[in-house]
């Protein structure tokens, strides 16, 4: 039987990883590069001739003396761990298809609980916003999930506890599965459904579903509905047009079952964002790290307060 390419894959193993960004002074240079891969610019001047302080690991533009920090406006701004320890963190995150806990991660790191907290909400952050504005296309199998189980006296979609997403999975010519969009959402409602479907769809792209109601409003997304009712009304793991979707919920919830002890509904968007990103770059894990590290150094800096008010994305 032949192995399967993207399950076989090398990734980065951690010798590796050590060979590449084992010291200070190899992630520093790393960091830069990504940061000005056409050399420094100083954003206030314009000028791109620039001298490292030693001293501060500080760049001062030979133009205006503006001084900047590789992390400055960036998802590292004013941060006390090592940039080694950033790059373990990100490392950890992207070569383990079911994640890190922060409760590993302080282990792995020997930093504090709350440093490898903030670290892991950061990250997931990046992703969330990475992934955001990406659209599936062409064949895409939808169904509706959530996240929590039942309270005692509680049952079905409208438990407290629960939260609502819809998953969403694009297939290739030969069925495979290629991309997925996970998406919390306010309940299952057409208007939601509506307009979700407006901002993760391709118009003319064929939207596979089970027969819910809500689910029709992709209609208005300008895409074509497929509803296929089974089992009782609701899709089955057997039934083909459905494979993978629910393959993909099975491996979810697994994941997030096996490495975290509970999830607070206003993280929950990260903690689906960070399985949708590894999960949409894993043709590549060698990369992954990389691929993060650049977007993160394009992406605003987030403290504490705005993690708490920033972390329920629903529509």
């Amino acid at each position: 039987m032949a192995q399967n390419k993207v399950q076989f894959q090398k990734g980065l193993s951690l010798p590796n990883f050590m060979d590449l960004y084992g010291t200070e002074e190899q992630c520093f240079t790393a960091l830069f590069d990504w940061r000005w891969p056409n050399g420094f610019i100083c954003q206030d001047c314009g000028c791109n001739k620039s001298c490292c302080l030693t001293t501060r690991k500080l760049q001062q533009c030979n133009g205006c003396h503006r001084q900047i920090s590789i992390t400055a406006g960036t998802i590292f701004n004013s941060t006390k761990l090592s940039l080694k320890k950033w790059f373990l963190g990100m490392y950890f995150m992207t070569q383990d298809k079911k994640g890190v806990s922060a409760l590993e991660l302080k282990r792995l790191l020997g930093i504090s609980y709350p440093a490898a907290w903030r670290m892991k909400q950061k990250l997931m952050q990046v992703m969330l916003e990475r992934e955001e504005d990406k659209v599936l296309s062409g064949r895409i199998e939808i169904d509706d999930a959530y996240l929590g189980g039942e309270r005692p006296g509680t049952r079905g979609r409208g438990s407290e506890n629960k939260t609502p997403f819809v998953a969403a999975v694009q297939t290739t010519e030969d069925n495979r599965p290629d991309k997925i969009k996970l998406q919390i959402v306010d309940g299952f409602r057409s208007k939601s459904i509506e307009k979700w479907a407006k901002k993760a769809f391709e118009e003319n792209s064929v939207i596979v579903s089970d027969g819910l109601a809500c689910f029709r409003s992709v209609k208005k997304a300008n895409c074509e509905h497929k509803p296929i009712v089974c089992g009782g009304g609701r899709a089955s793991v057997e039934e083909s047009e459905f494979y993978w979707v629910n393959t993909v919920l099975g491996n979810l919830k697994s994941a997030l079952r096996s490495t975290y002890h509970s999830i607070k509904p206003k993280h929950a968007q990260r903690y689906l964002a960070e399985f949708q990103y590894r999960f949409n770059r894993r043709y590549d894990l060698s990369v992954m790290l990389n691929r993060l590290a650049y977007v993160s150094l394009r992406t605003a800096p987030i403290h504490l307060t705005t993690i708490h008010h920033k972390a329920l994305c629903s529509v």
